[in-house]
């Protein structure tokens, strides 16, 4: 059975079953039966689709834009390259420096009233641009997936996911053992990229290179090797976007944000469509953005209700993390 709307697809699923259980009973069934079964059948549907409201589920591609603003402190994170949801902590986002910062990620509460350093043991900074979570390898586990691929100079060298277990509360520590490297090249060359993403279905990562001319696709499919070094696979361009910046997927694994300096694409994909597929299309939706010094860092609120931005500090005062509610 096709689901033609998300909100409506644990009512399908229902629907499925009760239809099914009552076909397979048809003989069972008088004349007399059949009516009242379709018109309780349609009074269900209608109201379950049209009404049930499930928090987890997003039921509108537009956003305001106007955001809530929170101040963030100067001095702290000054070089915010990259935000994400931290998955056990409800209150927190999860942020990283770019190149000269600290090879720690950066706890930062939504309302802006803290920022913690937690270092990431045996990791290097070199330019880490973007910073993803999500499922891993260990089903039980949800991850950090630190990007170390900036490369502004196209310098020759291996580009660097950096993988560890999420922390689940607030004054823990990353364990030196259990932080992973997946170390990876282009096809094409020495390529200078700010945005990563986790494809929550099905675990590949997806970079997105920033160029003046394009926004090319490259993927890591799941699982991806910590013992050798990947060559990516060039999947394609994004069409009409360039010098990227940043970019994130719902953790339902059915909506893509792809950020610039002043812009942000939508994608609502298509039932068994991946990501880097997804990508591949035009964005369904794109508009401006409030104004950012240097916006970089984007991010999905986890229950879905929304989204944050977060940007360097560049040549301003001061910056705020901002969050722009689903309408």
């Amino acid at each position: 059975m096709k689901v033609l709307h998300n909100k409506c697809r644990k009512t399908t699923y229902f629907y499925q079953i009760y239809h099914e259980q009552f076909f397979m009973n048809l003989s069972k069934h008088s004349v007399q039966h059949i009516l009242p079964y379709f018109l309780s059948l349609s009074i269900f549907a209608l109201y379950s689709c049209d009404n049930g409201k499930d928090p987890d589920v997003a039921t509108t591609d537009d956003f305001q834009t106007v955001p809530t603003s929170f101040p963030i402190a100067a001095g702290i994170i000054d070089e915010a390259s990259g935000i994400a949801p931290a998955q056990y902590l409800n209150d927190y986002l999860w942020s990283v420096e770019d190149s000269g910062g600290p090879n720690a990620i950066f706890l930062v509460a939504k309302n802006g009233s803290s920022i913690t350093p937690y270092t990431i043991p045996g990791s290097s900074n070199v330019d880490w641009e973007d910073i993803a979570s999500g499922k891993g390898p260990d089903a039980t586990k949800n991850y950090v997936y630190i990007a170390d691929i900036g490369n502004n100079g196209g310098v020759d060298r291996n580009n660097t996911i950096y993988r560890v277990p999420d922390l689940q509360v607030v004054g823990g520590s990353f364990a030196a053992d259990a932080v992973e490297k997946i170390q990876f090249r282009y096809p094409d060359g020495n390529l200078n990229a700010e945005a990563l993403l986790l494809d929550p279905l099905t675990l590949d990562l997806i970079i997105i290179s920033k160029e003046a001319d394009r926004a090319g696709i490259y993927r890591l499919p799941y699982p991806q090797s910590t013992v050798n070094v990947i060559t990516a696979e060039k999947v394609g361009n994004i069409p009409s976007l360039n010098l990227v910046t940043g970019g994130d997927v719902s953790v339902k694994g059915d909506e893509v944000l792809i950020r610039t300096y002043l812009t942000v694409s939508y994608w609502r994909l298509s039932s068994g469509q991946s990501v880097a597929q997804a990508l591949t299309t035009p964005a369904k939706r794109s508009f401006l953005i409030a104004p950012e010094p240097q916006g970089e860092g984007i991010c999905f609120d986890k229950d879905l209700k929304g989204y944050y931005t977060l940007s360097e500090l560049g040549n301003a005062s001061s910056v705020s993390l901002n969050y722009f509610k689903r309408k």
